[in-house]
């Protein structure tokens, strides 16, 4: 048997790089998975941790955030086959592998530690490229090829910033890619509030502070006022396809008293000029 790869000490937000390829390699050993990645299977079987032990059993969230943001990617590829995908913080996703039309160019954009993993299990390439940096180090905007499309992807990336990080991040992005899209995830203000507090995942577990967190009433106008540039602010909630997570979150995004205080995925179309104050 293969010796599996031990890694290195890692805390704070680059281990959740870990509790995200947990969810999803579990979703994806599943025979009623909605997740189909073998590539998420062999590096999750290759790597020497608890995953249990902190993250406890997987569940689907993650995967129902691959899922929809593999959604909306094909939409747009089909359109721009030729085009430039950044992921921010992208830890050992393997979504460039699930999406790969053999012409797009992929930016995997991550901590230097997290990269480090990274390449041992994903080498890049001439079109799937790696960035060590933080996505708030501007620098790697100028590895972009602008010329057929940009998308940038932030999976359970934004929560763990600041909001003035988030927005001045926001506004950078639509000053140097007009016309471009984005896609990220969001936390509702309670939820931010608890990670501040202490939030433990299990007790030998405790999730990193979430900073940024927004009602999703609040997310359109928010954006818009960041930037005129932002156009159409699309919010998807996670759908849940099973158990307890199912029955619970399915229903409250049903009623309109509470849909608003969920989680989301949040898909946004930046315009190639300003808006117009009637638009």
């Amino acid at each position: 048997m293969t010796e599996r790869y031990c890694v290195p000490n890692l805390t704070g937000i680059p281990e959740t790089m870990l509790w995200t390829l947990h969810n999803r390699a579990g979703e994806a050993k599943r025979t009623d998975g909605i997740l189909r990645d073998s590539d998420v299977v062999r590096i999750y079987d290759a790597i020497h941790y608890d995953f249990v032990r902190s993250f406890g059993q997987a569940d689907s969230s993650h995967a129902v955030r691959a899922v929809e943001t593999d959604r909306v990617l094909r939409q747009w590829l089909s359109a721009h086959p030729d085009g430039f995908v950044v992921s921010l913080g992208e830890g050992l996703e393997t979504q460039a592998q699930r999406l790969d039309n053999g012409r797009l160019r992929w930016l995997s954009v991550d901590l230097p530690e997290a990269v480090a993993i990274r390449e041992r299990f994903l080498p890049p390439t001439e079109r799937l490229r790696h960035f060590a940096g933080s996505a708030l180090d501007r620098s790697w905007m100028d590895a972009v090829d602008a010329s057929r499309g940009v998308f940038i992807i932030a999976q359970g990336l934004f929560m763990y910033f600041e909001e003035e990080e988030v927005r001045r991040l926001v506004v950078d992005i639509a000053e140097r890619f007009p016309g471009a899209e984005l896609l990220f995830d969001t936390i509702p203000r309670w939820f931010s509030r608890k990670t501040l507090t202490g939030l433990n995942r299990t007790p030998a577990y405790r999730v990193p502070p979430m900073p940024w967190g927004i009602n999703l009433d609040e997310l359109a106008p928010t954006l818009k006022r960041w930037h005129p540039r932002v156009k159409h602010v699309t919010r998807v909630p996670f759908m849940f396809p099973r158990g307890l997570q199912r029955i619970v979150y399915n229903n409250v995004n049903r009623l309109p008293w509470l849909k608003h205080k969920t989680p989301a995925i949040v898909h946004v179309r930046i315009a190639h000029a300003p808006m117009s104050s009637d638009a």
